[in-house]
């Protein structure tokens, strides 16, 4: 009786554990994704004229570029907190890359102008940008794992999908008060200082992911890795020497929803207003909209996955996407409000969504726990990076291809391609027709239980 106690009563710890590790992990996603799209929206709408004065296309593309910095500085981001997450643990960096966006948008509410201080206004934009950049590099691969490590067995890709779901809970924050504004407000006003309340928030935000962050614990597989003594001397360069072709998987799986999700979120709200003349007004509700399902099908997508395979759904997003990319720009060029609601709806929280709400398992699942923050955070950074330059890549293409969507179309298409072919590849390998291979046998030595024994994700389950 007394053994029946003590392990009903651990079960009982363990899964409350594994709840405030959720929410943490959540919470502190909202928080930063909140500051991080804030600005890809401030890009598209006022940022390009306010800093980088000129003409509509090329201030619209020197914004976009701005915009893309951050991306390029996420790598950075993901091997410094990484580093440390796998040496110190990850709770203590997550409460840190928190601290450093809501800081590096707060300043941005305050920054002067073009005409107000000359070059030095967008110099000190995208170095704050960079800023971004690093701690969501450190934010996103810390957040998943903390919740997938942390996971009940079978719940892997459900508690995984918080963090999604946070990163869409602060879309929808991010361009609601930024439609808010732009509604409440005279159109010079909201110009001139009303997008700076937006960024000011930031503050507030960071309040409470803060207190809800510092109540989690480190993970269980985190500390019993520290126990055993695997803490290694440089984790990212143990994980590129024991396991390099995981980084090329990620990288692959990354780059479809990434394209996918930044052209609908950010391309296209300048796409529609210079180009196919829509209404700012119906692109930020179409987006609000696609942000506000997705908040429903992240979780009923992992769910399902847990239960019937991550690869499955994976791969139904993938070819959605790339069946969706040129409907997409259709309806913006028709200027149809239902029309571009709906398949920004379906685009968002159909395609993307059944990509990334079953991303985090199969990353965590490709390193080893002692270098996994290092290894996965990196390979993150690395697709986020790619995957961020479309929007500016978009915007070049659609100049080059006269004032068209069909290049941009053309583009999100194929990259949804790429990341179907990488997703069909990982199942053919786990399916048995690359044997002999050693470093894939290590690197899914653990994954061939499946999840029904331990959690790990197994040839059944992919």
């Amino acid at each position: 009786m007394d053994q029946v106690t003590g392990g009903s009563a651990s079960q009982k710890v363990s899964r409350e554990r594994a709840r405030v590790a959720t929410w943490a992990s959540m919470v502190g996603a909202v928080a930063d994704w909140y500051d991080y799209f804030l600005y890809g929206t401030a890009a598209a709408i006022v940022f390009g004229p306010l800093y980088f004065p000129g003409s509509v296309a090329h201030g619209t593309l020197a914004a976009f570029a701005s915009f893309a910095v951050g991306f390029f500085f996420r790598p950075v981001g993901s091997a410094v907190f990484g580093h440390f997450g796998d040496k110190l643990g990850r709770k203590r960096m997550l409460v840190l890359t928190l601290m450093l966006m809501a800081g590096a948008s707060t300043l941005m509410g305050l920054l002067p102008t073009y005409s107000q201080i000359g070059i030095a206004a967008p110099v000190l934009l995208v170095l704050l940008r960079a800023v971004q950049g690093i701690a969501v590099g450190g934010e996103y691969g810390g957040a998943a794992l903390m919740a997938v490590e942390s996971a009940p067995p079978g719940e892997k890709a459900l508690r995984g999908s918080v963090v999604q779901s946070g990163a869409f809970l602060g879309l929808l924050l991010a361009n609601g008060v930024f439609f808010l504004l732009a509604y409440v407000l005279p159109q010079d006003a909201f110009k001139s200082w009303g997008w700076r309340i937006a960024f000011l928030l930031s503050a507030v935000i960071l309040l409470v992911g803060y207190w809800v962050r510092r109540t989690a614990q480190d993970t269980p597989e985190f500390e019993q890795a520290k126990q055993q003594g695997k803490v290694v001397k440089v984790p990212l360069l143990a994980a590129m020497q024991r396991q390099p072709t995981s980084f090329l998987i990620v990288v692959g799986l990354y780059l479809g929803a990434n394209v996918a999700t930044y052209t609908v979120l950010t391309f296209a709200i300048a796409y529609g207003t210079v180009y196919a003349h829509v209404g700012k007004s119906v692109l930020l509700v179409a987006t609000t909209v696609a942000a506000a399902a997705a908040l429903f099908t992240v979780p009923l997508a992992a769910k399902y996955a847990d239960k019937n395979g991550y690869l499955p759904v994976f791969l139904f997003g993938a070819v959605l996407a790339a069946a969706m990319a040129f409907p997409f720009f259709w309806s913006l060029d028709s200027g149809n409000s239902l029309l571009i609601v709906v398949t920004t709806v379906v685009v968002l929280a159909g395609a993307a969504v059944c990509m990334v709400s079953v991303q985090q398992p199969i990353f965590t699942e490709l390193f080893d726990t002692e270098f996994r923050y290092s290894g996965a955070g990196f390979a993150y950074g690395l697709g986020g990076m790619l995957g961020g330059l479309s929007p500016f890549i978009a915007t070049y293409l659609v100049t080059l291809g006269g004032g068209k969507g069909t290049y941009p179309a053309l583009f999100m298409a194929a990259i949804s391609i790429v990341s179907l072919l990488t997703a069909l590849i990982v199942r053919r390998r786990i399916n048995g027709i690359y044997q002999g291979d050693t470093e894939f046998s290590v690197t899914y030595g653990s994954a061939m239980s499946g999840v029904t024994g331990n959690g790990s994700i197994g040839a059944s389950n992919l």
